[in-house]
């Protein structure tokens, strides 16, 4: 009832709004072109264009709504719930997040795994899951592309696309330094600085520290403060060269080390027949005993290095520009984690009732990612404006998983080529047509020397096209819709390698999407409406059946999967003082497969019907990790401090609606009503361009399960603990 209270509350304030525009003359009040909202701009479609024009559900994060996220020292993961239809979690603590758009994702914790939503990052694909972990900086704007991106961005993209700019060196000096201290000693610095170093050369250079101490006991050892803390670093270079009008040249070298705890497993903190939150349950205190090497309890550590480079080389000739991006990517490190969540076996006083130990280290070695991609596009204001290019993707890296009994190491190879184009055609001044085809060669294979396992080899290509319109009914009105088809290639899993079982292989994935929206700009341009609804089907959905009483990882090919929902994004300039965003988003997911089952979880109470094989049929469940629902809602009031400042409020609030966590439904794995806020208040100063402000986040301290362990006992993941603190920013220019 709660989901639906706030979901018709967010149509009714949206139903009015849309109303009052409809209503209003033409006339514009001085006090309304002064609260106009600003023009935003995205390159979802690899040019600039207004957020407004382009045919795809777009969302965008930038700016303060986008850096309080992180003033606490948290991760990508803060994305997750902030932006309708996107959701985001991880078993691996900071550096395996795994993202889903519309309730589309993968919940396979393996370091070789895939995703549909892909992450790009600076123009560049981050393909493994350690790289889509980058730490978020100095960044200029987030873009969530909602629905399959095929065409232009190839595959693994059946989901979409969660798009990063940093900001790019230019000729004008400009320099920040930002620094915050909370919670369990949390630091968090950020700085930049760029500008001209000649006339045609630029350059920026961007720096991140981020630090917590252990705050969380292991009750087993008696030792205190032992886990739950973290040390980040990354930085990023950039070197701008325009010698004229016509050429650019853009260098980007970026690195990071990070060194901390990987994730926290909590074990039974579930009573059977219930998803609350039990008395094992102690934010502060777990109870391990996992130890791999014997040379003591491990405490969940984790490190993990990267670097990496791009090099954009654009030519704009007198009618097409000429854009070539090359990139390398690699990292290397490892998680350990004590993965049944407490210690000893069998009944215990603090971790419940154990079976049998289980503790696991996953080490990544030597990845390497090579990525070129060339595009020709064409110039001016033509009816008719097109792109063309190719992509080339070389990925090679090696998994070590040693389980304390035995422990493997699997190769893995991923070579890609595609070509595709593009083309928009303007029937009327008010009117186009977007059309795009994208052919793609995607090979994996698959090497280990355990146990004799033979090599795997497999390769598929396949067409990848979208067909779009948009229709603006007037200046600040238009329609949009679009049908999109994608595919994430064939999939290897080969950690079951180490457990004595064998790699498993899924088939491609196809999707066929389809949507219609609308974009407006309303109330004299005060109000910013956006909104889309969806269908899709998944043929041969990819799916990973993990846990269970085996603890095998498994991959399987779901006949269809099948999904509709729809978005709102809402923004109010309500005056110069106040200003309101709002977001919501429905997402009705079904597998459809009346053969597909799964074993279940080793003690919880499973509601899938048993199915002959005794397993549980999975026909009719939602996508794991799908929330029903999303709410965000942001809002900003600000009252004149001075001559030359103001004083300011700051707050977000984000509501995860029912969440399944795992292939089957069980009444202990699933969620709902999750809710966490930040607030934000402060003093700014224009003169001197400085700000102060106390910040909090997740400030009433929810204890929201994010993540479940199912294969021995009721193992639960849990959100960040609430974190409050002041910052610090200085700007300079």
């Amino acid at each position: 009832m709660k989901t639906h209270r706030i979901a018709s509350l967010a149509l009714a304030i949206s139903t009015a709004l849309s109303g009052a525009a409809l209503a209003q003359d033409d006339g514009t009040t001085q006090q309304q072109k002064d609260t106009s909202l600003e023009q935003i701009t995205v390159t979802a479609q690899k040019r600039t264009q207004s957020i407004q024009e382009v045919p795809i559900s777009i969302a965008t994060l930038s700016g303060e709504k986008f850096d309080s996220l992180f003033a606490g020292g948290g991760d990508i993961l803060e994305l997750a719930v902030r932006v309708p239809g996107l959701y985001a979690e991880s078993s691996n603590g900071r550096v395996a997040p795994r993202f889903y758009i519309r309730g589309l994702g993968n919940t396979d914790f393996d370091l070789a795994a895939s995703q549909p939503v892909s992450i790009i990052m600076d123009e560049v694909v981050m393909e493994n899951v350690i790289l889509k972990s980058f730490p978020l900086f100095d960044v200029q704007q987030v873009e969530v592309l909602r629905g399959p991106q095929g065409t232009l961005f190839g595959r693994n993209t059946t989901a979409g696309i969660v798009k990063f700019d940093t900001v790019k060196p230019g000729q004008d000096f400009d320099a920040y330094t930002k620094l915050s201290y909370g919670t369990f000693d949390t630091v968090n610095i950020e700085g930049a600085v760029g500008g001209a170093l000649t006339d045609d050369l630029s350059g920026r250079f961007s720096v991140l520290s981020q630090h917590r101490s252990n705050y969380i006991d292991n009750g087993f050892t008696g030792q205190e403060d032992v886990i739950g803390g973290f040390d980040e670093r990354a930085w990023r270079g950039q070197l701008l060269f325009e010698p004229n009008d016509r050429f650019s040249a853009l260098l980007n070298v970026h690195g990071r080390s990070i060194d901390g705890t990987a994730s926290i497993f909590r074990a039974n903190v579930f009573n059977a027949g219930s998803n609350d939150l039990n008395s094992n349950y102690d934010r502060d205190v777990v109870y391990y005993d996992g130890d791999i090497d014997g040379n003591g309890v491990d405490n969940n550590p984790q490190s993990y290095d990267g670097f990496g480079s791009s090099l954009k080389l654009t030519y704009a000739f007198d009618s097409v520009e000429l854009t070539s991006i090359s990139a390398i990517e690699t990292a290397e490190g490892f998680s350990l984690g004590d993965i049944d969540g407490g210690a000893g076996v069998g009944e215990t006083e603090n971790s419940g009732f154990i079976p049998f130990p289980s503790a696991t280290q996953d080490n990544l070695d030597d990845l390497k990612q090579f990525t070129q991609e060339v595009r020709l596009a064409s110039l001016g204001n033509d009816e008719l404006s097109w792109q063309v290019g190719g992509f080339f993707f070389d990925s090679s890296f090696d998994v070590l998983t040693n389980a304390g009994f035995a422990q493997a190491t699997v190769s893995h190879d991923n070579k890609t080529w595609a070509v595709f184009g593009q083309t928009t055609y303007d029937l009327s001044d008010k009117w186009d047509i977007t059309a795009g085809l994208r052919y793609t060669h995607d090979e994996k294979s698959l090497r280990t020397d355990f146990n004799d396992v033979a090599p795997i080899d497999i390769d598929d290509g396949q067409m990848s096209y979208e067909l779009s319109t948009n229709y603006r009914v007037t200046r600040d009105f238009s329609v949009f819709a679009r049908y999109s088809n994608g595919f994430r290639a064939q999939t290897i899993q080969g950690r079951d390698v180490v457990f004595g079982g064998t790699p498993s292989v899924a088939d491609a994935e196809t999707i066929n999407s389809f949507e219609v929206g609308f974009k407006s700009d309303l109330l004299d341009r005060t109000v910013r409406l956006n909104g889309a609804i969806f269908y899709y089907t998944v043929d041969d959905m990819q799916l990973s059946a993990i846990g269970g009483g085996n603890n095998f990882t498994a991959l399987v090919n779901a006949d269809e999967g099948v999904a509709y929902g729809a978005e709102l994004d809402a923004q109010w300039r309500a005056t110069e003082a106040l200003t309101l965003t709002a977001g919501f988003s429905y997402n009705n997911t079904e597998i459809k497969d009346d053969t597909l089952t799964n074993g279940g979880c080793f003690s919880c109470t499973v509601t899938d019907p048993v199915a002959a094989n005794g397993n549980f049929s999975l026909d009719g469940n939602p996508f794991p990790q799908a929330p029903e629902t999303i709410f965000n809602f942001t809002a900003r009031y600000a009252i004149p401090f001075g001559s030359d400042g103001e004083l300011f409020a700051f707050t977000d609030w984000a509501f995860q609606g029912e969440t399944n966590l795992f292939l089957y439904e069980s009444v202990e794995f699933q969620t709902d009503d999750n809710v966490e806020g930040g607030l934000r208040l402060g003093y700014e100063n224009f003169t001197d361009s400085y700000s102060i402000a106390l910040f909090g986040r997740n400030i009433t301290n929810e204890d929201n399960v994010k993540g479940a362990i199912d294969f021995n006992n009721l193992t639960g993941i849990i959100n960040e603990p609430r974190i409050i603190g002041i910052e610090f920013k200085k700007s300079f220019y």
